[in-house]
Formats: structure tokens, sequence, C-alpha cells
């Protein structure tokens, strides 16, 4: 995916679009267009299952992502950060140095959720 062009302050480029697959997709094609493929895929599936499953759930699901992904994009260096975290989380064998990781990923997640306005389960 790719990283959001930004002003030279590090602030975002744009604030978080409503929770909805329009304002979604058009804040990705100005953060990271490169993800409009996943995402125009990832909502087809997700209007499928709705269908199958006669529920919402699959799409809040979805819209829950996305938003958080935007929220993450919006600020490049954070959107960076992570990436750095998962590839050391990835590499490492230092049960201490994992749980560092963890920690700090968890951080982050946690405030592009509150940015997104999704509440983020135990353990995700």
């Amino acid at each position: 995916m790719s990283t959001a062009a930004h002003s030279g302050s590090g602030d975002s480029v744009t604030s978080q679009p409503a929770n909805t697959p329009e304002g979604l997709r058009a804040a990705l094609a100005q953060l990271a267009p490169d993800a409009l493929p996943t995402f125009d895929a990832e909502r087809s599936a997700a209007l499928q299952q709705a269908r199958e499953q006669v529920s919402a759930a699959p799409m809040r699901r979805f819209v829950g992502q996305w938003a958080v992904y935007v929220a993450l994009e919006r600020h490049p260096e954070r959107a960076a950060r992570l990436r750095t975290l998962e590839a050391r989380a990835a590499a490492t064998e230092s049960l201490e140095e994992a749980r560092t990781i963890a920690a700090e990923i968890g951080r982050i997640l946690d405030a592009a959720c509150a940015e997104a306005g999704i509440e983020r389960a135990e353990g995700v």
C-alpha cells in the first residue's frame, strides 16, 4: 500500500471521512490509491455475504476495517511505524521484544480506532 503524501509538518492530509463505503473510498483515492482494487474487491465480497446471510454484519466489518486503515494512512509517520513494527514482530525471536512490539502496535491501533470511531476488540 502506498503511504499518503503529507505536509512537511507531518500533519494528516485529510480529515477522517464518514464511515461509509463512499466516504472511505474517496479518502483512499487521496491517501492510498494502490489500495483501491483491494477495497473494491472486499466491498464486493462483503455485499455478497450480506445478501447471502441477510445481515448487515459483513458490511459493518468491512466499513470498520477500512475506516481504521484510512485513520492509519492519514498519518504517514504512524503508518510507516506500524509497518516497521510488523516486520520486526515477524523477525524477532525474543519474547520480550515481541511483547514490547505488540504493546506499541496495540497503542497505534487503539489511536486509529478512536479516530475512526470504531471500538477495538481485545486481542485484535
